[in-house]
């Protein structure tokens, strides 16, 4: 009887075992399914940098031009500020 009841007792730790062998291995797969998303997460984070950083390349380009075409006004500004001068001349010498 002592003997049926150790039995009993060790089977029903190894089914307890077996239980836990099987819940650690789904944590396994839960965990390995995690890694697998957050090195998604990682991929798409750096190709969101990679564009972002194309963007502010585009705008840096985008202020040089603006500022060589405020550069460009100025010149024609101050040509066309020099002909009316020399019309304004003209004009009262004549």
């Amino acid at each position: 009887m002592v003997v049926e009841d150790v039995v009993m007792v060790v089977e029903a730790v190894v089914v307890v075992v077996e239980e836990v062998v099987m819940v650690v291995e789904a944590v396994v797969v839960v965990v390995e399914e995690v890694v697998m998303v957050v090195e998604e997460v990682v991929m798409v984070v750096e190709e969101v940098v990679m564009v972002v950083e194309a963007v502010v390349v585009v705008v840096e380009a985008v202020v040089v031009v603006v500022e060589e075409v405020v550069m460009v006004v100025g010149e024609v500004v101050m040509v066309v500020e020099a002909v009316v001068v020399v019309v304004l001349v003209v004009c009262w010498v004549g």
